[in-house]
């Protein structure tokens, strides 16, 4: 049973969390996550915050594949 499952709550609002993301990439999309910085190497967040989290990242993917296929 992990964290999750025992009850952890999320790192940015106190709900409780549905999901773990790496630091790295929380850093990037939220800016409350550079004050946890020290804490560890995951955050865990609630459904908002992983539904923010996936539209963020779906956004930079998109550009991401643009860059690499040389799009217009």
């Amino acid at each position: 049973m992990g964290k999750i499952g025992k009850g952890q709550s999320c790192n940015l609002c106190l709900k409780p969390a549905v999901r773990s993301l790496p630091m790295k990439d929380a850093i990037s999309i939220f800016s409350e996550a550079k004050k946890l910085k020290a804490e560890g190497r995951r955050i865990y967040v609630c459904k908002e915050h992983y539904k923010e989290y996936k539209k963020k990242v779906k956004e930079s993917r998109k550009v991401e594949l643009w860059r690499i296929k040389q799009y217009p």
